[in-house]
C-alpha cells in the first residue's frame, strides 16, 4: 500500500504542484479544529444550536474571507456567548515570505488561549477544497512561511466554544532571501535577469549587484557550499545548496575567497569579496547572484532572483482604541459607504445616526478604520473618521443576520 501511495504521488509530480497537493491532502491528519469538532460529536454536542453555529462560522469565513493587502492588522473583540471566527485572504508573489502573528489579552502575559488558526491555500480551482498548511489550536502563535510558489492563501481565527476576548491578527511579508553583498539594497542592481548577453545569443541568468571592490559577499541562505573554484566566466565562484527552496544559489566574480567547500553558512556569513574576475575583467566590480531551482515544470532552472531579494515597502500600523471593539457606534455622515475590506469594494451604505456594533479595529494603508454591524445585519468596514464611538466595550444587543 505504502508504495502504492509513493509511486501515485510520484506520477502525479510531473503533472504539477497543484495534483500533488490534492493527493498530499487525501493522507494528512487532522487539524486540531478538525480534532475539536470531532471531539464535540464524541460527546454528543455536535447537533447543539450552539455547537453547530459555531461550527458554521468557521465554515462560512473560510469560504467568504476578508481580502487584504499586506501589512495588515486587526484587532477583534468576541463576545463568549456568539460563535465567531475571522478570515483573511492574502496574495503572495514567488519570492515572499508571509508571517502570521496570532494573540489574545490573556497572551499578553496571561496563559494561553485556546484559538484554532488555520492557514490555508486556496486551490487554483475553487471547486477545490482549501489545502490546510498549518494548523495551531492555542496562542500566542507566530509563523513564518514560504511557499515554493506565489498564489492565494487564506488565514482563518476562530477561539473555541464560550472564549471571547480581545485577539490581534498581524500578516506581514518579507523577501525570503537576504541581501547578498554588504551595505547595499536592490538599488545597486544595474543588471537584471533576462538581459541580453553576447549580442543576444544568450540571456543573463540573474542579476549584477554593483559595489566597491572588497565589499563582503554575504550568504543569501543557510546552506552548504560546493564548487569553490575560478572559472573562465564566473571567475572566482562560490556555490551554496540551499534545500529549504531546493536551490543552488551562485556568486560569480569574487575578489577573493572568505570560504571552503562543504561548509555550512548561515544567513549573513561572508563567502567572500566583490571583484570583476572572470569575464567581467572589463567592467567595475560587481557580484554576478543566480538562483538556480531544482524539481520539474515551469519552477526548474534559472529563476529570477530579484522577487526573492526586494524588500516589501510598508508597516504594520499601529491598532485603533481596543476599548471600543464590542461595543456601539453612531454613523456621522448620510450616504457613507460599507466595504469588504478596509480598501475593498463598497457592499452597502449607512445613514446618519444609524447605530452600528464595532466588531473589530483594523490598520491597512495608513488608515484606521473598524468592521460593524448596523440593526439590519449588514457588516462592513468603515474609516474611523464617520463613526462617533462610545468609550467602553459593552454586551452586544441581539441583531438580524446571524453569526458569521
Amino acid at each position: 500500500m505504502t508504495r502504492n501511495i509513493t509511486v501515485a504521488i510520484s506520477l502525479l509530480a510531473i503533472s504539477g504542484c497543484e495534483s500533488l497537493e490534492q493527493v498530499s491532502d487525501s493522507f494528512r491528519d487532522a487539524t486540531p479544529r478538525e480534532r475539536y469538532l470531532g471531539s464535540l460529536e464524541m460527546a454528543g454536542l455536535a447537533d447543539a444550536a450552539l455547537a453547530r453555529d459555531w461550527s458554521d462560522a468557521g465554515e462560512a469565513a473560510l469560504e467568504s474571507p476578508v481580502e487584504v493587502t499586506l501589512p495588515f492588522s486587526e484587532e477583534t473583540f468576541v463576545m463568549p456567548a456568539e460563535p465567531r471566527a475571522a478570515a483573511y485572504r492574502v496574495t503572495l508573489e514567488r519570492g515572499r515570505k508571509l508571517t502570521v502573528s496570532v494573540r489574545t489579552s490573556e497572551s499578553d502575559g496571561g496563559e494561553a488561549a485556546r484559538v484554532f488558526v488555520d492557514l490555508f491555500r486556496v486551490p487554483e480551482n475553487e471547486e477545490d477544497p482549501h489545502r490546510p498548511i498549518e494548523s495551531v489550536d492555542s496562542v500566542p502563535w507566530s509563523y513564518e512561511y514560504e511557499p515554493w510558489r506565489g498564489g492565494e492563501f487564506v488565514i482563518r481565527v476562530q477561539p473555541e466554544l464560550l472564549r471571547g476576548g480581545y485577539f490581534t491578527v498581524e500578516l506581514g511579508q518579507e523577501a525570503q532571501l537576504a541581501f547578498p553583498v554588504g551595505g547595499s539594497d536592490v538599488g545597486s542592481i544595474l543588471s537584471f535577469f533576462g538581459d541580453d548577453r553576447d549580442a543576444g545569443r544568450r540571456r543573463h541568468h540573474g542579476v549584477d549587484i554593483f559595489a566597491r571592490r572588497g565589499t563582503p559577499v554575504l550568504a543569501a541562505s543557510a546552506g552548504e557550499t560546493y564548487g569553490v573554484r575560478e572559472t573562465d566566466i564566473g571567475g572566482k565562484v562560490v556555490w551554496v545548496r540551499d534545500s529549504v527552496r531546493q536551490a543552488r544559489v551562485y556568486y560569480a566574480h569574487l575578489d577573493g575567497w572568505a570560504v571552503g567547500n562543504d561548509e555550512w553558512v548561515e544567513p549573513g556569513d561572508t563567502l567572500g569579496f566583490v571583484g570583476n574576475s572572470g569575464n567581467a575583467r572589463t567592467t567595475p566590480p560587481h557580484l554576478h547572484f543566480g538562483l538556480y531551482r531544482r524539481g520539474r515544470g515551469p519552477d526548474r532552472g534559472p529563476t529570477d532572483p530579484m522577487p526573492f531579494l526586494a524588500r516589501p515597502s510598508g508597516e504594520v500600523e499601529a491598532q485603533p482604541d481596543r476599548t471600543l471593539l464590542g461595543g456601539w457606534g453612531r454613523i456621522t455622515t448620510d450616504g457613507i459607504n460599507l466595504r469588504a475590506t478596509p480598501s475593498g469594494p463598497v457592499v452597502g451604505t449607512a445613514e446618519a445616526n444609524e447605530i452600528a456594533r464595532v466588531l473589530a479595529g483594523a490598520a491597512d494603508r495608513g488608515r484606521s478604520s473598524y468592521l460593524i454591524e448596523l440593526g439590519t445585519g449588514l457588516r462592513g468596514y468603515l474609516a474611523e473618521d464617520f463613526l462617533e464611538l462610545g468609550t467602553e466595550a459593552t454586551a452586544p444587543v441581539p441583531v438580524a443576520g446571524g453569526s458569521g
